[in-house]
């Protein structure tokens, strides 16, 4: 889950085909600049998820870790 949410920002931006159009445009701004600004919110937005999921999993670890020794 951690790496799909790290690499899906990735693809969409290497896919141009994808997104290198005109149209729709969003208060007079073409899709191919608001498309790429979108990115970039969802791309912070992925990485923040990501963290908090990697944070989770090492508090795991640690958890299982320490009562293992105990």
């Amino acid at each position: 889950m951690i790496a799909l949410c790290l690499f899906a920002p990735f693809v969409a931006m290497l896919w141009v085909g994808s997104y290198a159009k005109t149209d729709p445009a969003f208060i007079g701004i073409p899709f191919f600049y608001w498309y790429q600004m979108l990115w970039v919110l969802i791309s912070t937005a992925l990485t923040m998820i990501a963290y908090k999921l990697w944070q989770r999993d090492q508090r795991a670890r640690a958890t299982t870790k320490g009562g293992v020794e105990a």
